[in-house]
């Protein structure tokens, strides 16, 4: 009877506990779908518009750029985060890689007990630049080249901390300039910073930085990168971003010769009221020796856009975009036009 009695105890307190853990243990559910046409005058007679861009990058039909879904779970200082995508974008940004599906998936871990230090580790959201690939949270419709070009996702560690309201620090390892897999297993990995200024809640000043060993016409050099922008939200109606990138490829070790791009950009986004926005992009993209960019001729192309969106509520958004392209060199059209116009309407829902 003694025995019966312990197991019973023993049980007892087991699903106690069990539950106490379940109790603990938190789980959210969230996604993102992203519908799109989109046409290019210059009429290309591949399915795909521009090779240097990886968003919206059909030509003349209906697509599904992104569809995502997410599950955050947390118990108590340990959190981890997976997320599945499926679209065009995925096709044209993940093309080299093994693993396509996978969005992000990392754990992290609160490393102090007022949660200012936190490690993570896995797929992880790039630290670099402004623009998502979930179109939800950026000003404009599609994105600019300076976001097409820079990484959307990294592999490896980050390290931060948040010493007050205002500073935040991290620092990363990764596999390199948006790699799920090192290229090379022999090569070093890559190393970030990002440094984050928020003097109040209406201006956010980042700078990131990256250094690492990426590939240039089949040989792996150093590359350093620099990201800084400026985001202002000045009232109700008016928001604005300054972004510049900066960044140096190592061409050849023997003759050190070099490789720069760089490329400024700025949006301002006005709010017509509650159910309407409107935003203008103008942006200036120079790669002469196509570190980034792969092209025929330097590349050197200056950008306008204007987008008007339509937002029945906060969660669901129709946006039409007109954007045009200007460059010095006959990169359009099979290397016979230096313009290019498209238009392209965007249909999203995040929940």
């Amino acid at each position: 009877m003694k025995r019966i009695i312990s197991l019973a105890s023993i049980f007892i307190s087991f699903t106690t506990n069990a539950q106490d853990s379940i109790s603990k243990l938190k789980v959210d559910i969230s996604g993102f779908i992203d519908t799109y046409y989109s046409y290019d005058f210059n009429q290309p007679e591949s399915k795909y518009k521009q090779n240097f861009l990886y968003n919206y990058n059909r030509q003349n039909s209906f697509n599904i750029n992104i569809a995502l879904l997410r599950a955050t779970v947390s118990y108590e200082n340990v959190y981890a985060k997976i997320s599945a995508h499926s679209g065009t974008y995925v096709e044209d940004n993940y093309a080299s890689e093994n693993i396509k599906f996978l969005n992000e998936a990392y754990l992290g871990v609160f490393l102090n007990k007022s949660k200012t230090t936190t490690l993570e580790a896995g797929i992880l959201p790039s630290y670099i630049g402004f623009e998502s690939a979930i179109t939800h949270a950026n000003l404009t419709a599609t994105r600019s080249i300076l976001a097409e070009n820079s990484p959307y996702y990294m592999t490896g560690i980050k390290l931060n901390h948040q010493f007050n309201d205002k500073w935040s620090l991290a620092g990363l390892v990764t596999n390199g300039w948006q790699h799920i897999e090192k290229p090379k297993s022999d090569i070093i990995p890559s190393f970030g910073t990002q440094l984050v200024y928020k003097p109040n809640h209406k201006n956010t000043i980042n700078w990131s930085t990256f250094f690492g060993k990426e590939g240039y016409s089949g040989e792996f050099n150093t590359r350093y990168f620099s990201n800084l922008y400026w985001d202002a939200t000045w009232n109700t109606k008016w928001h604005s971003i300054f972004g510049f990138d900066y960044g140096i490829q190592d061409i050849s070790s023997e003759n050190n010769e070099k490789a720069t791009w760089l490329s400024p950009v700025m949006i301002t986004q006005y709010n017509i009221n509650s159910k309407w926005q409107m935003a203008h992009r103008i942006e200036y993209y120079q790669d002469e020796k196509n570190a980034i960019i792969s092209s025929l001729f330097p590349f050197e192309t200056i950008g306008n856009s204007v987008n008007f969106d339509f937002l029945p509520n906060s969660k669901f958004k129709i946006r039409m975009e007109g954007k045009w392209y200007h460059a010095t060199e006959n990169i359009f059209d099979l290397g016979n036009k230096k313009d290019n116009f498209s238009v392209t309407t965007t249909m999203s829902f995040e929940f």
